[in-house]
């Protein structure tokens, strides 16, 4: 169960992700594996490796790890939403992580589009000094979502946070028509070139 630290909250174990507390419902595969076979397969997946090499370390079928990853996304998402509640955050941090679903959009044909495929955007508030993630949104880059991920942000956060975010337009009215007032921002402009050389450090040339 979790626990709340400082304001924060903490879990204790991985394990509460297949609490059934948490889950809507799970599905009759998962259901045939044993809580051993369930931990070794989820403890595989945050470790970062993929589906395939999953099922080889565990010996359990692709498909049951799917099925599983699915049910434990569940789980993950309702704990979350319960839990994460009235955080006080001092600093927030916040950035958007690019993926596609079925191919890139340039690849994409309209058929393709209209199924979903294409670009995505997993926008992401972490607590800088706790590491928390205070919230998150899946979808474009465009200003709707921006006002979809910072209302959420401010249903969650307790008190006047500090925000962080790179230089895209959209965070500028969506973090406005969320806090109004109550928030302190500033834009992190980052400028990409080519490193100056420092005389200071020691090459062997």
């Amino acid at each position: 169960m979790p626990a709340q630290v400082g304001g924060h909250f903490s879990c204790l174990e991985v394990r509460f992700l297949l609490d059934i507390s948490y889950a809507q419902a799970y599905s009759s595969i998962m259901n045939r594996l044993s809580k051993e076979q369930q931990t070794r397969v989820v403890a595989a997946l945050v470790e970062g490796n993929s589906i395939r090499s999953t099922s080889r370390m565990t010996g359990v079928a692709r498909n049951t790890v799917t099925s599983l990853l699915l049910d434990m996304a569940e789980a993950c998402a309702a704990h979350h939403d319960r839990c994460v509640r009235n955080v006080r955050v001092r600093r927030l941090q916040c950035d958007e992580i690019w993926a596609f679903v079925g191919a890139k959009k340039k690849n994409v044909t309209p058929e393709q589009e209209k199924a979903g495929w294409g670009d995505v955007w997993t926008w992401t508030a972490i607590d800088a000094d706790t590491k928390l993630c205070v919230s998150y949104y899946v979808g474009d880059r465009g200003k709707y979502s921006a006002y979809n991920f910072m209302s959420d942000c401010a249903n969650r956060i307790a008190g006047r946070p500090q925000i962080t975010t790179d230089a895209h337009r959209p965070y500028l009215q969506a973090i406005e028509d969320a806090f109004g007032t109550e928030v302190d921002y500033a834009q992190l402009h980052k400028i990409f070139g080519a490193p100056t050389p420092d005389a200071s450090r020691y090459s062997p040339a």
